[in-house]
């Protein structure tokens, strides 16, 4: 790699005003990965400049033309799946089967976005009046700004670029600190396909870039994917500038509910998917599992027994299943939250917190190694390791007494409502929970993981106000226009209004 990495503003390479650098480590050992300029207000500043002038240009383009450089880059992630998705899972640390399915999700949407264009624009809506042509109209909104995570570090920046660009949108792209590489490389597929000076940008950095680009009034939608602190303050702040709108995907304490009906072969697995893949380090991975009292202590034992032996360890081995945390910051955080269950007088199951030394591979000893933790707690106490999202490998099992509704009372017990799934033989429990549980995404006898790119992604209550992604995202990158057109000569008005003109006459 390069001594250090410049930002992509303007259709140029650019070094950018400040002086700081930064560092990409990779997770599992320590190791630098390279070097990146910290991007500064004056940096964003510019790089909105380009968006803003590039706009009217790039939007005069059909939908078709835009979608052609899209169809260039999906070109690439495909050819170079296997290298790109060993660099996710070496810089954010998830096992390679999911660095590259990253990769894949990532052509996926682009696929979508891109094959979108060709597709019907708009609606024809009925008019009362027989002489009239109704119908709905869209055009961009102008300079969307996008922030990102790193724990999807390719597949959730074209959730959010792909489809803003094909709608005709300029883009400002600020990606994850943890992640810049993955950001590098997604630049320069952009540079690769010649895409038109300023229409897409990237500033690398941290928080206060992102914040740069959120309170720039050129900015006309801002889609981010993140923590539910930081995006609630993305959406007051938005909610502050008249005209500007906000589409954010948080996080979640999501929960699993297991009933006395449940496949308990598909219930263990779908839990241990959900709670323990990507370490845990998924906003819809469950840190919550409801399970029915019938059912509960076969499924404990199984459940339990999985998180004991579950293979923690380098994630570029394809035997592995679980591997680091992102930074040494997490594992405290994530830590700290296992040590508060504990005061809480919670019945420990499970505590891998500090992994054996036999555990970890060879030349990894500087790695973020955090394994499972479960307990079972009550679910009605008014516990913070039960209620508040850990982001982590941490598993609390809730048992319920009595019927369904009881069980997705106990789920809906959080401030969140991303995710959640119901493992159960009956279809009657299964369209309850479908009815009644406070998600923006359910599975039925599913892990609650698992995001195709044709439906939206997002969730309700703590966790969002919007869906970046799929066919929902275009109603934040466009603006509807109702438009109506006379084919008379005469002026008849709906609703029986008059269109005569009377005078003193």
């Amino acid at each position: 790699m390069s001594d250090v990495y410049d930002h992509y503003i303007g259709g140029n390479w650019d070094a950018g005003d400040g002086s700081e650098r930064f560092e990409s480590t990779n997770p599992a050992t320590g190791e630098r990965l390279g070097t990146f300029r910290r991007g500064t207000g004056s940096d964003i500043d510019r790089a909105l400049a380009a968006a803003d002038a590039a706009e009217d240009e790039w939007r005069a383009l059909s939908h078709i033309d835009r979608a052609e450089y899209l169809w260039d880059i999906y070109h690439e992630l495909r050819d170079r799946h296997e290298e790109l998705g060993a660099i996710v899972t070496k810089e954010c640390g998830k096992e390679i089967s999911e660095g590259k399915a990253d990769v894949t999700e990532a052509w996926h949407m682009v696929e979508w976005a891109a094959g979108d264009a060709r597709h019907p624009k708009g609606d024809v809506v009925p008019s009362e009046i027989p002489a009239k042509d109704a119908y709905m109209r869209r055009k961009p909104r102008g300079v969307v700004g996008c922030i990102t995570p790193w724990n999807f570090p390719v597949a959730i920046p074209f959730w959010h670029m792909a489809v803003a660009l094909v709608e005709g949108n300029t883009v400002v792209w600020k990606p994850a600190e943890q992640t810049p590489w993955c950001g590098q490389i997604i630049a320069e597929m952009f540079d690769d396909v010649g895409i038109p000076d300023g229409v897409f940008n990237m500033v690398q950095g941290f928080g206060d870039a992102g914040a740069a680009i959120v309170d720039d009034e050129r900015v006309d939608t801002v889609l981010f994917t993140g923590s539910a602190e930081v995006g609630h303050e993305i959406a007051q702040t938005v909610a502050e500038q008249p005209g500007k709108l906000a589409a954010c995907e948080m996080g979640g304490k999501n929960g699993i509910v297991v009933t006395e009906e449940a496949d308990l072969d598909i219930a263990v697995h779908a839990a241990v998917m959900s709670s323990f893949k990507t370490t845990g380090q998924r906003c819809v991975s469950s840190e919550r599992l409801v399970v029915h009292e019938d059912v509960y202590d076969e499924f404990k034992r199984r459940f339990v027994e999985v998180a004991e032996s579950v293979a923690v360890g380098d994630p570029l081995d394809e035997g592995t299943f679980m591997g680091p945390l992102i930074e040494p910051a997490h594992v405290e955080k994530v830590t700290g939250y296992n040590d508060l269950a504990r005061e809480e007088e919670v019945n420990v199951l499970v505590d891998r917190t500090e992994l054996d030394s036999a555990e970890i591979p060879d030349g990894h000893a500087d790695g973020n190694w955090v394994g499972p933790f479960v307990y079972e707690a009550d679910p009605d106490a008014p516990l913070r390791c039960t209620h508040e999202e850990v982001f982590g490998p941490h598993v609390a099992l809730l048992k319920y007494s009595g019927d369904i509704e009881r069980a997705v009372e106990i789920h809906n017990d959080t401030e969140y409502g991303l995710a959640g799934a119901v493992i159960s033989e009956d279809y009657r429990q299964v369209n309850y929970y479908r009815d009644h549980a406070e998600v923006g995404l359910a599975y039925g006898n599913l892990p609650c993981i698992g995001a195709e790119v044709q439906l939206p992604f997002g969730g309700v209550k703590r966790s969002g106000n919007g869906y970046p992604s799929a066919r929902e995202v275009i109603e934040a990158v466009t603006e509807r226009t109702a438009w109506t057109l006379n084919n008379s000569k005469d002026i008849e008005m709906a609703q029986g209004l008059s269109a005569d003109i009377n005078t003193e006459d």
